[in-house]
Order: structure tokens, then C-alpha cells, then sequence
């Protein structure tokens, strides 16, 4: 039976030849939240001592971000417990979006540090407070470095390997965290040369540091969250359905919902299709556009019989 122009099948959702084991990905997540955790609470509570007994608001600064980072990773933590929920009436797409929102606890975290690594560096440069036992105090800011460097690179190749944006999101936080690190250690340097400024100059040095990184963050979140997408990625998605046999036009959109790409595509066809030709046409159309969108976790197709002749 021949369709009227401008009619519309429903959608239908296509499952994908080859989808990642999402429970393995999760697994990788747990277990590098948890012990990046565990490695930044070590690094964070030997630095704060340290800062204790300096008087080093640098250092101060670098063992609070680092102790936040610990929280951030319960926050992290806590959005892929949640993703794990399935689909329910009152959330049809599950809870994926729970990783995204994590992105902004953790973002929240970065800015908190900034306000107050800024906060103490400010105060003691205005006092033109001391320092004490600068030896001891560059050897935190040493371990500082050391601790981040290590974290952040285990993070950020579990979460290339698994495709998430919230874990990678947090490596960068990590990384700048081994750069603001440096910068303390700049400054006790500094104080060591006998330039007792050099401390609380290094301590906004760290606090302009965090944020910079809570800018990328933030943009990042934000991205995800209004539903950004890369360009190239609809271009693929397109071009691959519109090259299909009997697809006049081909309209994509896409979006993340934590680690899933869900791709919808909207095809004019040829009035002269069947719903079951239009139906065959959706399952060539999603291993197509899988071959030239490997992250595709989702696919979605929906058909309109072209106007007739064009």
C-alpha cells in the first residue's frame, strides 16, 4: 500500500549491530573513582599537614583542591550509580543524564577552591605573613606534583577508553591540580631565594590556575547538558542515510545522555515504499551511520514519503 505525501511512519528505534559492554565500562569508572580517591586523600592530607606547619597559603590552597577532589570523586561516583538505573515511565531514557549532572558538582567544587585558595593568598600577601621550615614545604609541593601527574593520567585513559565526558572532565581537574601544585612549589622556591612575597604570589597563581580549569569544565557541562554535539557527528549521520537507496533526504539530530550518543534521524523516502521496505530501509540505516559514528549508543528512524517528483 502506497503512502500519501507528507505521511509520517512512527519512529522506531533500531538495536545496533555492536555496542560496547557497558557494565565493563562501569566497572573501569568504579574503580578509577575509587582509587584516584583514595590517592588524592593521601596526597591532599600530607600536603595540608605540611601547609599547617609552613604557614603556606600556596600549599594551603593546593591540599584543599586536593581534598575537594575527593568529594568531587563521591559526586562522580554517585552519577554512575545512578546512570545504572534502566528505563521507568517517569524516566523513559533511564538515567544517563545523572553522569552530566555530576559534571556540575564537580564544577561547583573547582569554583569553591578558587574563591577560597584566592581568599587566603590575598589576606597573606596583604599582612606580609610569613613562612617557615620552605624545605619541608617543597617537598609537599613535590609530592603534590607527583600525586596529581599520576592520578589524572590513570583517569584520563579510563575515560577515553570508555568514552566519558565526566571522567575526563575530572583528569582535567586533576591535571591542573599537578600544575597548581607546581606553582607552590614556585613559590616556596621563591620565599627560599629570601622573596617572602613569592608564597602568597604563588598561592593566586594556583587560585587563577582553578580557574581556568572551572571555565573548561563548566563549558563542557553546559555543553552536554543544552545538548551540543559535534557537528561532523549529524554531517556523518546524514550523509550515511542519505546515500541510502530509496532516501531522497535525510534530516539527523543528535545528543549525549551521559556516555550514550542517541542518534534520531528523519528520512523522505520514496512514496513508493512499503512500511516494511521503510521498515528494511531504518536497519541499513543504522549499521551505515555505525560505521561512521562509532559512538552511537542509540538510533532512532523515523520516514516521510517524498512529495511526488522531488
Amino acid at each position: 500500500m502506497h503512502k500519501t505525501s507528507g505521511q509520517r511512519d512512527p519512529a522506531a528505534a533500531f538495536p545496533l549491530a555492536v555496542r560496547r559492554d557497558d557494565s565493563e565500562d562501569r566497572r573501569l569508572a568504579n574503580r578509577a573513582i575509587a582509587v584516584s580517591a583514595a590517592g588524592l586523600a593521601a596526597t591532599g592530607l600530607a600536603e595540608l599537614l605540611i601547609a599547617v606547619l609552613t604557614g603556606s597559603v600556596g600549599l594551603l590552597g593546593d591540599a584543599i583542591h586536593n581534598l575537594s577532589d575527593v568529594s568531587t570523586s563521591a559526586v562522580v561516583f554517585l552519577g554512575f550509580r545512578l546512570s545504572r538505573r534502566g528505563p521507568t515511565e517517569r524516566y523513559p531514557y533511564g538515567l544517563d543524564r545523572a553522569e552530566d549532572l555530576a559534571g556540575v558538582g564537580i564544577a561547583i567544587v573547582i569554583w569553591a577552591s578558587a574563591a577560597f585558595a584566592g581568599f587566603e593568598s590575598v589576606r597573606k600577601l596583604l599582612n606580609h605573613g610569613s613562612t617557615a621550615h620552605v624545605g619541608i614545604g617543597i617537598a609537599g609541593a613535590a609530592l603534590g606534583i607527583a600525586g596529581n601527574q599520576v592520578v589524572a593520567r590513570y583517569k584520563l585513559t579510563t575515560g577515553r577508553r570508555i568514552r566519558s565526558a565526566t571522567l575526563i572532565a575530572d583528569a582535567r581537574h586533576s591535571w591542573l591540580d599537578a600544575l597548581s601544585s607546581a606553582g607552590a612549589l614556585a613559590g616556596l622556591a621563591a620565599v627560599a631565594a629570601g622573596q617572602r612575597w613569592g608564597d602568597p604570589v604563588a598561592g593566586i597563581a594556583v587560585t587563577l590556575f582553578i580557574c581556568h580549569v572551572g571555565y573548561e569544565v563548566t563549558t563542557d557541562v553546559i555543553g552536554r547538558l543544552a545538548d551540543g554535539v559535534d557537528p561532523d557527528v549529524i554531517t556523518a549521520a546524514e550523509s550515511a542515510a542519505g546515500d541510502l537507496p530509496g532516501v531522497i533526504h535525510a534530516h539527523a539530530r543528535a545528543r549525549w545522555t551521559g556516555r550514550i550518543l542517541r542518534v534520531e534521524v528523519e528520512a523522505w523516502v520514496d512514496p513508493g515504499l512499503t512500511a516494511r521496505e521503510a521498515d528494511a530501509l531504518g536497519r541499513q540505516a543504522a549499521g551505515a551511520i555505525a560505521g561512521r559514528v562509532p559512538d552511537m549508543g542509540s538510533f532512532t528512524w523515523s520516514t516521510r514519503a517524498a512529495p511526488e517528483g522531488g
